[in-house]
């Protein structure tokens, strides 16, 4: 199941909860905005694969929960070229703090290409990188949103990803031999570029 295929059932793309390191979880309020029966609704939902629970809330809230997260490999662009400056090249600047973590990422895929880190791979499971998939999920229902704060979402971005580059290498270190783990790192990586603006190399 993808997103868009749950997005597709409720109507609306779901809403990403908590941080996702322990578990996968979306909150949609598509029951009540399109006058639904939130049972029904919930068992549409609890049809789909890759759907671990479903629970109705209050006066018909979906807490939605996954088996694992889903990585979007085309992530849809963002709409929003921001006006922050190049320099100075420090992280009080926004503008550098994006750019470098697109740049990262970048480099992360010729890396992996130079080091042999095999394609493919699932979920990864390390927490750092779990909550860069979790700030991944907000982007369908930023690119749905009037005021989908594209400034702060970007910035976001970039310091999960930042954090996970940092403590969970995509790449092999010193004599370790890469492996699945790296594979589904490096697939963050792959995303995370395609979403955040910036040159290849800084």
């Amino acid at each position: 199941m993808t997103p868009g295929e749950l997005a597709g059932v409720l109507g609306e793309p779901p809403v990403p909860e908590g941080t996702w390191e322990r578990e996968v979880v979306y909150v949609s309020a598509a029951a009540l905005r399109r006058r639904l029966p939130p049972d029904e609704l919930a068992a549409r939902v609890r049809g789909l694969g890759g759907v671990a629970a479903v629970e109705v809330r209050g006066k018909g809230f979906l807490r939605i929960v996954l088996s694992e997260p889903y990585l979007d490999m085309e992530p849809a662009p963002v709409p929003f070229e921001p006006g922050w400056p190049d320099f100075p090249r420090t992280w009080d600047n926004p503008g550098f703090v994006v750019r470098y973590g697109h740049a990262r990422a970048c480099a992360v895929l010729r890396w992996a290409a130079r080091l042999g880190v095999p394609a493919g791979g699932g979920a990864p499971p390390d927490p750092p990188h779990r909550r860069v998939l979790r700030v991944l999920a907000e982007l369908p229902g930023r690119l749905v949103s009037r005021e989908p704060g594209w400034e702060g979402y970007l910035l976001r971005l970039a310091l999960a990803y930042h954090d996970a580059h940092e403590r969970a290498p995509a790449v092999p270190v010193g004599d370790e031999e890469p492996g699945p783990v790296h594979a589904a790192r490096v697939r963050v990586a792959d995303a995370v570029r395609k979403v955040l603006p910036g040159p290849d190399r800084i």
